[in-house]
């Protein structure tokens, strides 16, 4: 018997129907102009099924939180957990069936990214004995899974890319059903769009987005002026878990959820102007009085003062000069770069993270030169991360030669694997190369060495038993 919810009607009273296991194989992608009642429809979809399946919000403005109220969701605020525990959380959500709500208002644009895609990330690589039937809702899609790079870090933004892309193209297998909502479908990355084979359209105005929306609904250009025509709280709904056929349909009333119309009219104040005039500015000055002035700025030094000041800095600067000088500045960097490769807390950072730590540490210790740039910093890190700096030369150098045909972003794993290899290990550290890669997921590591592998940096054999040798190509004359 399929289970089917109602979430609206059509103009002529007709119920539209939500067949929610015919969702569960296809994903939902919903997109409407900010005030067309996407919030509204999402919310009638969760309530209607909370008691059919399990349900997880991704929720980066707090709209769903009420949720918990009504239908007993957990709130999780992503803000009160490290990464390794909203991965954590993750595992136990999906092994405990929980309905949740991930609650990321108390964190900045680019933290929030981060904690959704690990979040996802660990939902999909959670076992399979617990790949139990979801649904899995990304409000504001289009911040998780951008179509083109914004202002985020770029290994930020491969991130939530590979989460999301796993969520809607390979969610499916692993009992994962991925429902995107967005503001800009434009701004959505083609590729999490296209999986989806149900729509409701709502509201829009931008002529790029309702070309994006027509393609996807199979309509012609010229039809798409009906996504624009929709009235608020009205979606052009189509896809195999609604209807064959493009319908309008009104969305239905919600339990949860704040009751008052955002941005609607109040009466304005009755007072007489000059009643309104007394309440503005009777106690104004005692008002003002209760407020501390700020301090007065201090009085300027005695000009031989400021002179004295000056030249006791000139002489300390150089001096400070005479010490780099005679103590190496790139022995120096090399030494911090070593330091910081050696903390646990600086392998699960970002790349830039990384790098600001170190210009912090060299600013720290009024370190005078030329500084390496990002990439050469990077290159630095991932080289004394590997422990490569302790080999001799020539095998160094014939490791990084090898280096050359590795993707940037996947150095500092490969070398961890390189120096393992030239050491004779053939079964990966995997503690060490999730450390080198800054992740704690299991299946992270496993699509990395397939990755290499399919690059042909890497040759991996697994045995019956599960245990994986791993091999570098042309490293045999390095240890010779």
């Amino acid at each position: 018997m399929k289970a089917q919810i109602t979430i609206g009607h059509e103009a002529s009273g007709t119920p539209v129907e939500f067949d929610i296991e015919e969702l569960l194989a296809t994903r939902l992608l919903v997109q409407g102009n900010s005030g067309s009642g996407k919030s509204h429809l999402l919310r009638r979809l969760l309530e209607e099924s909370a008691q059919m399946v399990q349900q997880v919000v991704i929720d980066p403005e707090g709209d769903f939180t009420s949720l918990a109220e009504e239908f007993g969701h957990i709130v999780i605020d992503g803000a009160a957990y490290s990464p390794p525990e909203i991965e954590a959380l993750a595992r136990r959500i999906r092994e405990h069936r929980a309905s949740v709500v991930l609650a990321l208002e108390a964190l900045e644009v680019e933290q929030q990214i981060r904690c959704a895609a690990q979040f996802i990330t660990a939902l999909f690589d959670a076992p399979r004995e617990h790949w139990f039937p979801a649904l899995v809702v990304v409000d504001e899609a289009q911040m998780f899974a951008p179509s083109v790079a914004g202002e985020i870090a770029e290994d930020t933004r491969r991130m939530t890319l590979g989460a999301m892309t796993n969520l809607m193209c390979r969610g499916r297998k692993r009992g994962l059903a991925g429902i995107v909502a967005t503001q800009r479908l434009a701004k959505l990355a083609k590729n999490v769009a296209a999986e989806a084979s149900n729509f409701l359209m709502g509201r829009t105005f931008l002529d790029i987005d309702m070309v994006r929306a027509a393609d996807l609904l199979g309509m012609e250009r010229r039809q798409a002026e009906r996504i624009r025509e929709l009235e608020r709280g009205y979606f052009l709904a189509l896809g195999p878990a609604i209807t064959r056929r493009p319908v309008a349909v009104k969305i239905g009333p919600v339990k949860s959820g704040k009751k008052d119309e955002v941005g609607g009219l109040m009466p304005m104040p009755s007072e007489a102007p000059e009643d309104m005039e007394a309440l503005l500015t009777r106690d104004l000055a005692a008002e003002a009085a209760q407020t501390p002035p700020a301090p007065p700025p201090p009085a300027a030094p005695p000009i031989e003062a400021v002179e004295q000041s000056i030249a006791a800095s000139e002489d300390a600067d150089e001096v400070d000069v005479g010490l780099a000088a005679q103590t190496d500045v790139q022995a120096r960097i090399g030494e911090i770069i070593e330091e910081l490769a050696s903390s646990s807390e600086a392998a699960f950072q970002s790349a830039s993270a990384q790098y600001q730590t170190f210009l912090m540490h060299c600013r720290r210790e009024r370190i005078i030169g030329p500084m390496p740039d990002m990439q050469a910093f990077r290159r630095a890190f991932a080289i004394a991360g590997a422990g490569l700096n302790d080999l001799e030369e020539a095998t160094r150098i014939r490791i990084l030669d090898l280096a050359s045909h590795v993707e940037e972003d996947l150095l500092a794993p490969w070398l961890v694997i390189a120096r393992a290899a030239h050491a004779g290990e053939t079964e990966v550290d995997e503690d060490a190369l999730a450390r080198a890669y800054g992740t704690s997921s299991p299946g992270r590591i496993r699509r990395l060495l397939d990755h290499l592998e399919k690059q042909g940096v890497i040759v991996v054999r697994e045995d019956f038993g599960g245990a994986r040798t791993v091999m570098v190509p042309g490293l045999e004359d390095a240890s010779a």
